[in-house]
């Protein structure tokens, strides 16, 4: 009697599975890479103008002004200037860039990146959480 080897592997089905995830991930990664280097230039320009000892003595508007100025030629389109806060509070200004971008993936699957770490006292290299209430 001839015994028949049965092989064993992935199936088609198993193939076209794997493949779906695969392209649905690299739809992902190709969808969210643009906003994630953009926040890296947010952050980059809002430390740098956290940290000019001559931002301390300008004004909210000048402010503003000033990363208006800075995000235009940087090309920075998913947050505008005008929705940077600049708060003032005991004696600390601490700029609040933190936004979010909402992007569609695949018909009715969005995508919500959140950039939480944007808030930054004036003279400080690093973002702080919150504001302190003391």
């Amino acid at each position: 009697m001839r015994q028949i080897n049965r092989q064993s592997g992935i199936s088609t089905l198993g193939i076209v599975a794997v493949l779906a995830l695969v392209g649905f991930f690299a739809l992902c990664a190709i969808r969210m890479t643009p906003p994630y280097f953009e926040f890296l230039s947010v952050k980059r320009i809002i430390s740098n103008i956290a940290l000019e000892p001559e931002t301390q003595n300008l004004s909210n508007r000048e402010i503003r002004r000033r990363i208006e100025t800075i995000f235009h030629s940087n090309q920075i389109y998913g947050l505008e200037a005008s929705e940077v806060g600049i708060i003032r509070k005991r004696g600390v200004t601490y700029i609040d860039a933190r936004y979010e971008v909402r992007l569609p993936l695949l018909w009715r699957i969005d995508a919500i990146m959140r950039f939480d770490d944007l808030l930054y006292p004036l003279g400080a290299s690093k973002p702080i959480p919150e504001i302190p209430e003391k």
